[in-house]
């Protein structure tokens, strides 16, 4: 598992390359920007994108650049610096020197969890490289919280499935904002006369043999006879079950190694 997981997020460094800068980026609150004026020294400026969309620029106040690319802002402040009648045929170049607004968070089981900027067009895999990629405790389901035309959802995605399969379409495109949140692995228990009892990792389809196997294998006095798994029926009650080598086991089971007679 941990190798496919190394393999997945070069996979995902690799498409991440080859999709950024290929969208442009539009300015949102808290980007900071440095705006200057050809010939006109007195013009420029270090401003933040306010909460409503607006810089404050000298001579025309409150200008709205929420929404825009950098090539429209200056546009924009170009035409109105003409309109005022401030300046002929006006250059206006604009630098984002911090692009606050277009960043995603990605958390949970990842190697370095943060805020990451979306620069071009990103999807999952590509925000999961730039965090390191899924750390060995991490699960194969990942949380995509995003919102959009004011409405908040939470999609679910297999990306072990996804790339597995090569079903890269079924990958989603990020915006600034979205919460990429990567679950803890399911885990399950061994208990009993294993050479190390405790908690493990469940991989898909673990039968109760490889959980053995997890937890180091049968001690010297343990028995592959009369092996026991506990687990919460629908209802949340605790049941213990006779357990067979073959048993698909299930998230948060206890199996327990009997000790041998003999």
């Amino acid at each position: 598992m941990k190798r496919w997981i190394k393999w997945m997020t070069g996979a995902a460094f690799v498409l991440g390359m080859g999709v950024a800068g290929a969208a442009e980026v539009l300015l949102g609150a808290g980007d900071v920007v440095k705006l200057s004026v050809y010939g006109s020294p007195d013009l420029s400026i270090e401003t933040r994108v306010s909460e409503s969309g607006h810089i404050t620029f000298p001579l025309l106040g409150q200008v709205e650049v929420g929404g825009l690319s950098v090539a429209a802002a200056e546009k924009k402040i170009a035409g109105q610096l003409e309109k005022g009648g401030y300046i002929k045929r006006a250059q206006v170049n604009m630098l984002v020197t911090t692009l606050a607004s277009q960043q995603v968070s990605v958390l949970g089981q990842v190697n370095r969890p943060g805020r990451y900027p979306v620069e071009g067009r990103r999807k999952v895999l590509d925000m999961l490289a730039l965090a390191g990629g899924i750390h060995g405790d991490g699960g194969d389901m990942i949380s995509l919280v995003r919102t959009r035309d004011g409405e908040t959802t939470r999609e679910t995605i297999d990306v072990v499935d996804m790339v597995r399969k090569g079903e890269l379409d079924r990958d989603y495109e990020v915006a600034g904002g979205d919460i990429i949140f990567v679950e803890r692995a399911p885990r399950a228990y061994v208990t009993g006369e294993v050479s190390r009892p405790g908690p493990f990792r469940l991989e898909r389809g673990m039968t109760v043999q490889q959980a053995i196997s997890a937890g180091g294998g049968l001690s010297p006095r343990g028995s592959d006879n009369g092996i026991k798994v506990t687990r919460r029926d629908p209802s949340g009650k605790p049941v213990t079950l006779d357990a067979q080598a073959g048993d698909a086991v299930q998230v948060d089971d206890v199996i327990v190694v009997r000790e041998s007679w003999f």
